[in-house]
């Protein structure tokens, strides 16, 4: 019954008996009659699944102060175990923390090194109360989890360390640590990860070892998880732990997808793959030699290519199918890359690229038909923009052999990527779920969903290039539109604020493949490029960015691709106010910083006469730009005539002294023609447009240097001007 004027808990017999047990608890007179009353309390809390009502009035009689006393007192009775009390304080806060309101109060809060503790006392099967604590301990730390902030708490807390070393242990209660691990690295991965690195890598470790070795339920279940705890930064590549992991996590891989199983068991395995793939590639899979490495690649991407023709070519509702289908975009994606690596040492035979190829083409041709049958209809779906991934990825090495149907597809993808941009910051909301659609890739969740136009960029870079899709891009808007991209992705790369260096690279790739569109139309497309008023203003933008860019270290390929562009467009835009600021020469001036320091004299002692030879910061860059710096040379020649101080510039600058001086001292055998081509160009017009350029070269012996160097043209002008 219960005392005073307070009703019982509920009407059946247990509700009655524990209001016994609070009234008995209230008037102990002794120590006695008090553990007596807690220790029916207790049974009742085991017995009954109790009503947030119910705990609250157990807190009330109980509170903290008591509960705290319980947990760390060490005076038990004698004949009693050292644990007793604590093993009744936590039975207690077991219940408490099944309450969202109690789970989250300071004082549940500061008890979590305690719980730490208790996860791994010595447990053996003679001593079930021991468990008894344990299971209590998961109970009070799930319940925290489950709270405001709890997460954050046990991370900081320490939880982490103790939940790795129950399960490496296999300690009791193991499974239930693996749930709560699993959802902490879900929700908190690089706070969990910067905590407790060393825990964590032990514990990936043993996940895979495990998925590796067993044979049941436990290995899919893994398959499903482990995609979570692998860490944010390529620690498995770069480390010797690291690569034992992904020795087993590819055996493992290679077992299941080896063998007939359902779609429910295959599906974790492909996201598994695809998530490894998508932070590692292909070096993640870890089989000794390289046919065996080539096969099991292989393996993979055929698999994931008939997984995506049976997903987009089902008539059936797709929704059910998205997260695998995705999974198996980004094995695709790695396909793609691996057949068309040049550099270092392929995995795949050539006749293995040309199978892969083929049925690659096949899933891609699903894509496309996939995006035209639905992409107009369903803009806002997070899968259209993994679909707009793949589909760019493939584009960026092959636009042939669906021309007809890319050309029909692509207002599509113009009104995808504008309406995505112009929507940016509108749709945050979406980030997350585009992150787990993006296989749990942070990186790839932060572009969502203002930066559809980052996965078709290379893409653009080769459609620009042809006449047909050039036409359509330009009728649709795109160079305004990726003028506008630009100045966003500028932004960025040059802010002094808080941005992470993966943002800035992101950016600064973004800035050179807008840098290979632009040029395309600029060089097919003159007359639009001299009309339209968009380029003015890009052509502002560069102008004011190139003499900061110079400033910062390994940029050169970024610096070829603006200065190259921002030439070829002064050309058309010579008359504009822009080519009469002040910044502009700023422009010129660094343009000729970053075109004079591309050669110097070799210092070999053999060679009778020095060579000319690429400096060390451009000869590592030279495959990337040398293509420019050619064109970057001509586009100059071309706009002295047009800027009649122009040729001023080179002067103060040093930069015609020291060409010639260079050529005064190196051997004419060592300068190759296209070389000698745009030097010629570039002394010619320097002549032919200043009287003090002219002399200058004259000086240096410009007649015979021309006749020595095989510069005919020259060589002419000179003649003609004496």
């Amino acid at each position: 019954m219960a005392t005073g004027t307070e009703a019982p808990i509920g009407g059946n017999t247990q509700n009655l008996a524990l209001e016994r047990c609070l009234g008995i608890l209230r008037t102990a007179k002794n120590d006695s009659e008090q553990f007596a009353a807690l220790l029916l309390i207790t049974k009742c809390v085991k017995a009954e699944e109790l009503d947030n009502g119910a705990r609250h009035r157990i807190f009330d009689v109980v509170g903290f102060s008591f509960l705290n006393r319980l947990l760390f007192s060490k005076n038990t009775p004698d004949g009693c175990p050292d644990y007793l009390y604590q093993s009744l304080g936590l039975t207690l806060l077991a219940c408490f923390c099944t309450d969202p309101s109690l789970a989250s109060h300071p004082q549940s809060i500061n008890k979590i090194p305690i719980l730490n503790e208790t996860l791994n006392i010595s447990c053996q099967d003679d001593l079930g109360d021991l468990n008894s604590m344990v299971e209590d301990a998961y109970q009070c730390l799930l319940g925290i989890l489950a709270s405001p902030e709890g997460g954050k708490h046990l991370v900081t807390g320490g939880t982490i360390s103790s939940l790795c070393e129950a399960y490496i242990k296999q300690n009791h209660g193991w499974t239930t640590a693996l749930r709560i691990l699993t959802s902490l690295l879900a929700s908190l991965p690089d706070k969990s990860w910067k905590k407790s690195c060393n825990e964590l890598q032990c514990l990936l470790v043993k996940l895979s070892e495990d998925f590796d070795n067993e044979g049941d339920s436990h290995k899919f279940h893994l398959a499903e998880i482990l995609p979570v705890f692998l860490p944010p930064s390529p620690l498995l590549i770069e480390t010797s732990w690291g690569a034992n992991c992904l020795r087993h996590l590819t055996k493992g891989l290679l077992k299941i997808l080896s063998s007939k199983l359902s779609i429910s068991q295959r599906d974790p395995a492909l996201k598994l793959a695809a998530c490894l793939s998508n932070i590692y590639g292909s070096s993640w899979i870890m089989i000794e030699g390289r046919g065996d490495k080539a096969k099991f690649l292989s393996l993979l991407v055929n698999l994931a290519c008939v997984e995506v023709r049976m997903a987009l070519e089902d008539p059936l509702p797709l929704d059910s199918r998205q997260a695998p289908a995705t999974a198996c975009y980004t094995l695709v994606e790695m396909g793609i890359q691996e057949c068309t690596k040049e550099e270092g040492y392929p995995v795949l035979r050539e006749d293995q690229k040309l199978q892969l190829l083929q049925v690659m083409q096949e899933a891609c041709a699903a894509v496309i038909y996939y995006l035209q049958q639905v992409g107009w209809e369903r803009m806002e779906d997070p899968f259209i923009l993994a679909s707009v991934r793949l589909l760019g990825a493939w584009l960026a090495e092959e636009t042939s052999c669906f021309r007809k149907e890319v050309i029909q597809l692509l207002p599509f993808l113009i009104h995808y990527m504008r309406t995505w941009f112009q929507r940016g910051v509108t749709y945050r909301n979406q980030l997350k779920e585009a992150s787990q659609m993006a296989l749990l890739s942070s990186s790839w969740g932060a572009v969502w969903p203002g930066d559809a136009i980052r996965f078709l960029l290379p893409a653009l870079c080769h459609l620009s290039a042809e006449e047909g899709p050039r036409k359509i891009l330009i009728s649709e808007g795109v160079p305004a539109l990726l003028c506008e991209y630009y100045q966003q992705k500028w932004e960025i790369f040059s802010s002094e604020k808080e941005v992470t260096a993966e943002r800035k690279y992101e950016a600064q790739l973004s800035l050179q493949s807008c840098c290979g569109v632009f040029l395309n139309v600029v060089v097919t497309e003159p007359t639009f490029v001299g009309q339209e008023s968009c380029f003015v203003t890009l052509l502002k933008l560069l102008m004011q960015s190139l003499p900061v860019l110079l400033t910062k270290e390994g940029q050169l390929v970024l610096v070829a691709n603006i200065s190259t562009l921002g030439l070829m467009m002064s050309r058309l835009h010579a008359s504009s106010l822009v080519l009469q600021e002040s910044f502009s020469q700023d422009f010129f001036l660094a343009v000729i910083k970053f075109l004079s320091h591309c050669h110097v004299m070799s210092s070999h002692p053999d060679e009778e006469k020095p060579h000319i030879v690429l400096s060390d910061s451009y000869a590592a860059a030279w495959t990337d730009i040398s293509e420019l710096w050619f064109l970057g040379v001509q586009a100059f020649s071309a706009c002295l005539p047009l800027l009649p101080w122009l040729s001023s510039l080179v002067l103060t600058s040093g930069w015609l002294q020291d060409l010639l001086g260079l050529l005064d001292k190196v051997s004419p055998q060592s300068v190759d023609l296209e070389l000698v081509t745009v030097l010629q160009a570039l002394l010619t017009q320097l002549a032919q447009v200043s009287v003090p350029c002219r002399e200058l070269i004259q000086h240096h012996g410009g007649v015979e240097k021309a006749n020595l160097f095989g510069m005919a043209a020259l060589e002419q002008c000179l003649s003609e001007m004496l």
